[in-house]
């Protein structure tokens, strides 16, 4: 029981730091520490025990490997080309084609240089599976926490809801991902209210150059049309992005209540990295989400994931670093 004794502890921090401040990607890499602990410690139980199994079950698990990144690149593969055929050949909708190519790719270079051994192809071949292994740990980290942080309860009550704007059709239309999130803000407020709060909710997002109104203000039109009281609406219209949503939100808020609780509300695969921006900015309050399609999930997922490697583009570039000089330390041995 002492090999699984790190997976304990680093299962207890991650509670204790989740109680704390559950709005930090820390939380999303001690977890995957603690899984990744507690499966080599069943790992070094199953060969200690001398099992006359123990090959069948590596070589299953193995091959289950196997099954389950050829399935992966699959469906990467169809999703990036229903993405391109629905949501147009914009640079964020390849990422899952990327993805899948990126994985075919380093697959391949590991099968060339296991089976060429030349010293260049094998130090290569040692940085890309690193860099593979990490950033792959990395994501698994993201997903698994976010899906976690969108099922954790928000405080009871909230002096604001605040609704993150998307984009417009058209330059005046609400589509169907923006319209999500009002309905979800618009659930969140009756709840609230149900509490017996009284909060206001903010529509969030400023007009674009391709837009003819702030998207704060058809978001507020969309809300009024379908039974929501307007004074209950307060516009913030200056914002360009996630993090002046949160900024200017908090302006209007702190002045309208210094010491205010609130929720905000986006689609649910942006809620965890939504959240860790409002922690960057100081917002006293969580973070929910609404329903997205399924297609656009993965790809969304994958945008997401890749803006937090750039919030934390130090540590990544750090380790990117040592993780390269490894390929070069196994090219020099060969």
């Amino acid at each position: 029981m002492l090999a699984f004794a790190p997976a304990a502890l680093l299962f207890l921090v991650f509670c204790v730091s989740v109680l704390r401040e559950r709005r930090k990607f820390s939380n999303a890499v001690v977890l995957g520490l603690a899984v990744l602990c507690a499966l080599g410690a069943l790992l070094y139980h199953l060969v200690s025990s001398e099992s006359p199994s123990v090959p069948y079950v590596v070589g299953a698990l193995v091959a289950l490997g196997a099954v389950a990144l050829l399935v992966l690149v699959c469906f990467l593969f169809l999703n990036g080309v229903r993405m391109l055929r629905k949501e147009g050949r914009s640079p964020s909708n390849l990422l899952s084609l990327l993805a899948a190519v990126a994985i075919l790719g380093v697959v391949a270079l590991l099968i060339t240089a296991a089976v060429l051994r030349t010293p260049v192809l094998i130090g290569v071949a040692t940085a890309a599976g690193g860099l593979a292994v990490y950033f792959s740990f990395l994501f698994l980290c993201f997903v698994c926490y976010a899906f976690l942080y969108g099922r954790l309860r928000v405080r009871r009550k909230a002096d604001f809801v605040v609704v993150l704007g998307s984009g417009l059709i058209g330059g005046s239309t609400v589509p169907p991902l923006l319209a999500s999130r009002l309905k979800r803000g618009q659930a969140v407020h009756a709840r609230l209210t149900k509490r017996g709060a009284s909060p206001v909710l903010i529509t969030s997002g400023g007009q674009g150059p391709d837009e003819k109104l702030p998207e704060s203000h058809a978001m507020a039109d969309h809300l009024v049309a379908r039974g929501f009281p307007a004074e209950l609406i307060e516009r913030e219209d200056r914002s360009t992005n996630t993090e002046e949503n949160l900024r200017f939100s908090k302006a209007i808020m702190e002045k309208a209540k210094p010491d205010y609780r609130c929720v905000v509300v986006t689609n649910n695969y942006h809620a965890f990295r939504a959240a860790l921006t409002a922690r960057r900015v100081g917002i006293r309050g969580q973070v929910v989400g609404s329903p997205t399609a399924a297609y656009f999930w993965p790809n969304a997922t994958l945008r997401e994931f890749t803006a937090i490697l750039v919030d934390y583009r130090r540590s990544n570039a750090a380790m990117c670093v040592i993780i390269v000089l490894g390929g070069v330390a196994a090219w020099w041995a060969a």
